[in-house]
């Protein structure tokens, strides 16, 4: 796993505001988090072993991830940078139970290609490498063309979504998009024309798809409490990767419906990291059919 990692500041709020708008907030929850992070510290509770390089500032908030990451099973190498900030998520969380957020990327940004190949040094053929959008192009496209030179299998979250991921196609094996990606670059069966072997959608309380050339398989989603969705959608992809992983197969409707589960209980929690399902219940989702 390459990624991003950040400290997520989440404020509840009744509305989203409009522009030029004042309005109340409550402080709902400060927790670990970033994509990268978020993926891989799911990934690891689920007993697959997961290392993660992810850059950070020399600052407070570098320390406090460092700090937090070390009680997690993941295998983290954290990069710090001089004279670059920790990257950090403001996170607006409605009565609804939507979101948005806004995320910081000057550390996420800041790593560099060759950051990017060292990173794969121990990587082996079969392997997963693991990328969202964080990065910036040079490295993203460095990762990828050093995991395919290595025989690994390349998985892409492209969020928050960058141009050059239209060039990076034909070095992804699996994309996992939501309905609103997938719409903006041009729908599933667009990626798989460029190249990718497999797309996960991922819509909502209607569930999710595995879309392969020559299949689609749908798996409903799991009825829960919305309370906070921050962070699920990294959930399903780290519990569903992790599940097909784990038995040794392609993923499949058994992954996406553990992915499924383990995503509805994450939204019925407040915070990121922290309402992920721990390691004990990860266990307990996966061994389900």
């Amino acid at each position: 796993m390459i990624g991003n990692a950040a400290i997520d500041e989440t404020v509840s709020v009744e509305d989203f505001p409009r522009p030029g708008a004042s309005i109340f907030g409550r402080a709902l929850s400060q927790d670990l988090g970033g994509k990268g992070v978020n993926q891989a510290v799911a990934i690891a509770r689920t007993g697959l072993a997961c290392h993660l390089v992810a850059a950070v500032g020399q600052d407070p908030r570098g320390r406090e991830i460092a700090a937090r990451l070390a009680a997690e099973p993941v295998m983290a190498q954290l990069i710090a940078l001089p004279g670059v900030a920790t990257d950090n998520s403001i996170i607006l969380m409605a009565g609804h139970g939507e979101n948005a957020v806004i995320t910081t990327r000057a550390a996420a940004g800041a790593m560099t290609p060759d950051h990017a190949s060292v990173a794969l040094d121990k990587a082996a053929s079969g392997d997963l490498l693991v990328l969202q959008g964080n990065l910036g192009a040079a490295t993203t496209a460095a990762a990828l063309q050093a995991a395919r030179a290595r025989g690994m299998r390349t998985v892409l979250n492209p969020s928050p979504l960058q141009a050059y991921v239209a060039d990076l196609w034909p070095l992804i094996d699996c994309a996992f998009l939501n309905e609103d990606e997938a719409a903006i670059l041009g729908g599933d069966a667009r990626l798989l024309s460029h190249g990718v072997a497999e797309v996960v959608l991922t819509i909502g309380a209607r569930g999710a798809a595995l879309v392969r050339p020559d299949a689609r398989i749908e798996v409903p989603a799991t009825p829960c409490t919305v309370v906070d969705t921050t962070g699920a959608g990294d959930c399903f992809m780290a519990v569903a990767l992790a599940s097909a992983a784990l038995r040794g197969v392609a993923l499949d409707a058994r992954a996406l419906r553990h992915a499924a589960v383990a995503a509805a209980w994450t939204v019925g929690q407040a915070g990121t990291v922290s309402a992920f399902p721990d390691a004990d219940r990860m266990r307990a989702i996966l061994a389900k059919g």
